[in-house]
């Protein structure tokens, strides 16, 4: 397949290279960033790349997708620029937060062991493809967030007093505590962030059924020896 080269090197600004190794032909969508120094430059490079692609290598351009935008406002495969850094889209976040209160859904109806599972398996695929961004205090929040996630999946399943009253109290919480918790009136959110229960499903123990961490993932990715 033919080069860009001398058509998207425009007065040194750009550089992009489509290699001949397809032969003209996309077995699906290319996305392509095109980094310029003004929104001036960009829209020029823009309407000549279009007009290439279409007219030299019969290819069809999505003008719906296509646009100039400044760093901080664009979108790449889930990302976004910010201070010169990779960061995560917000539709990236609201789509992952989306998936984890799927994952851990009161009327899914399947057992705790089965649903972290699951959850640890959309975990480690997630942060495997998006852990390359800046964002190691966001999954160390995100990290807290599942496991209150998972508290509560944990309360709601447990449902009559009593039960969660043995449950706790077979996990290591106090009596008293368990007592607290199991005839209290607040939601099971609310609840998933008492001390009760936090210590009866604690980090430690939620790690030994299987709850991945992103915060582990992202730190074996940018810190593997």
């Amino acid at each position: 397949m033919e080069r860009l080269d001398d058509r998207s090197r425009m007065s040194g600004d750009v550089h992009v290279r489509v290699c001949e190794s397809l032969r003209g032909r996309f077995p699906w969508a290319t996305r392509l960033t095109i980094v310029m120094k003004s929104q001036r430059a960009g829209e020029r490079v823009l309407r000549s790349i279009s007009r290439y692609l279409e007219s030299r290598l019969k290819l069809v351009v999505n003008i719906a997708k296509s646009h100039v935008v400044k760093t901080t406002e664009s979108k790449f495969l889930g990302f976004t620029f910010q201070g010169g850094r990779i960061q995560w889209h917000a539709k990236t976040l609201q789509k992952f937060k989306q998936q984890v209160r799927r994952l851990t859904n009161r009327n899914w109806g399947v057992s705790m062991s089965y649903q972290l599972f699951k959850i640890s398996q959309y975990l480690r695929g997630w942060i495997n493809y998006f852990g390359i961004a800046s964002g190691y205090q966001r999954c160390v929040d995100l990290d807290h967030w599942i496991r209150r996630r998972v508290r509560m999946a944990y309360w709601r399943q447990w449902r009559k007093p009593r039960t969660k009253v043995r449950s706790m109290m077979r996990l290591g919480a106090h009596f008293r505590s368990a007592i607290a918790c199991g005839i209290t009136s607040k939601g099971p959110w609310r609840s998933s962030k008492t001390p009760g229960i936090q210590q009866a499903l604690s980090n430690d123990y939620l790690k030994s059924q299987g709850l991945y961490a992103l915060r582990d993932g992202w730190i074996k990715l940018h810190h593997a020896r």
